[in-house]
């Protein structure tokens, strides 16, 4: 059995590796360049502006896709999209057509297209595995996640200074290739889906009643799921209050890397972790552990102090994540995975677009420290939610995925 498990998860896990650098990276270093050209910052923020907006809306069509489809021809689909457009990038600066606009629309189809991709690995991993392997998985898939954003990171501080897009263009098609490669080498077993009797649009109005049947299960996961968008607004919230209070950049990448060493713990020993207690008990303690952490980084003085928390933030707001992704594994019927992680992301897109504009007005009135407060308050607030939630008997589906 471990066997046929590694010949399964080694071409897999490899897939993800080879995208999360390549991703990780050309991601990076779009906006970089594209802000060497003076006054692009407006241009910049308009494109990331578009980009979520336009996935929020593709979500939907994306979800259905999931689940009326092989879930690995659409990871195959996503990296040969990713290498295309990297490869087009690399031909364009090849030839003297470098244009701002042709960055913002590689951008576009990596940010899109990766979101396509995250969700569709989750439906992935539940249609390939068996229940008793989950644990497993999420553990390797975490070292995998956490181990290619320090990797790019670091590579990226040293890469930005001496590369320019013709070479990041090259490693991006290069490593999407590699992708392709594993994912199209993964072996496959695709379960039967009743998606030939339903349209496509029938399908996708479904996505309303999937939710509706089970309010109080899905409420308990959204109210989890906040834990991303908090994440995002501190990735947005602490450049800029280090660089208000005239805290030097090597902080930050400090902060990026504790938080980066956390979630790796988690992966280490998240298959123990979760036997420790129920999935929605796992997913309620540490949400709570993560809020007090946040108050912590509120009354931090130094900078130091913030890296801590950090740490132990990034812990357990894993550790809430891998909890949640499981728990749904164990749940949800595989032929309605995608659209149920469809509503999540679409849930955490809009908290998502919410928070940054809290962060333009904190830092327009100079209450930029305030904010680690206000993410405390919102976390604890979901978390006495999830308690209340907890407390009632038919929180759980009461249908249970059979694999």
């Amino acid at each position: 059995m471990q066997l046929i498990m590694k010949n399964r998860t080694m071409p897999y896990l490899s897939g993800r590796f080879f995208d999360g650098i390549s991703s990780g990276l050309f991601m990076m270093a779009l906006p970089w360049v594209m802000l060497e050209t003076p006054g692009m910052g407006p241009f910049v923020a308009m494109v990331a502006l578009a980009c979520t907006a336009i996935s929020f809306f593709l979500t939907p069509l994306f979800s259905t896709l999931i689940d009326r489809h092989s879930r690995k021809s659409l990871l195959v689909i996503v990296q040969l999209v990713q290498s295309l457009t990297a490869l087009l990038v690399l031909i364009a600066y090849w030839l003297g057509f470098d244009s701002n606009w042709l960055l913002a629309a590689a951008q576009l189809l990596f940010w899109v297209s990766s979101n396509l991709a995250w969700t569709t690995n989750n439906a992935f991993t539940q249609e390939n595995y068996d229940p008793h392997e989950y644990a497993a998985i999420s553990g390797k898939q975490e070292i995998i996640l956490q181990g290619t954003t320090l990797g790019a990171g670091a590579l990226g501080v040293v890469l930005l200074q001496i590369w320019g897009m013709l070479e990041f263009a090259a490693f991006a098609a290069a490593a999407s290739g590699l992708s392709t490669l594993s994912y199209l080498v993964t072996p496959y077993r695709q379960k039967l889906r009743q998606s030939k009797t339903t349209s496509f649009i029938g399908q996708m109005k479904e996505s309303k009643d999937i939710f509706t049947a089970q309010p109080r299960f899905y409420a308990f996961l959204l109210l989890s799921a906040l834990s991303y968008p908090i994440l995002t607004f501190l990735g947005k919230l602490v450049p800029i209050w280090f660089s208000e209070v005239g805290i030097s950049g090597d902080w930050y990448a400090g902060y990026n890397i504790a938080f980066g060493l956390g979630s790796l713990m988690t992966g280490l020993f998240v298959a123990k972790l979760l036997k420790l207690a129920s999935h929605q008990s796992t997913m309620l303690y540490s949400m709570a552990i993560a809020s007090v952490m946040l108050i912590g980084m509120s009354f931090s003085a130094h900078p130091a102090y913030l890296l801590i928390f950090t740490l132990f933030f990034g812990s357990f707001n894993a550790l809430n994540r891998i909890a949640r992704t499981n728990w749904m594994h164990h749940t949800i019927r595989v032929e309605q995975r995608g659209r149920a992680d469809g509503g999540l992301q679409m849930f955490a897109t809009m908290a998502q677009s919410i928070s940054y504009t809290v962060i333009a007005f904190l830092s327009h009135y100079g209450l930029t420290h305030y904010g680690f407060m206000l993410a405390a308050v919102t976390m604890i607030g979901a978390v006495l939610m999830m308690k209340q939630l907890n407390k009632r008997d038919d929180l759980a589906p009461e249908i249970v995925v059979q694999n």
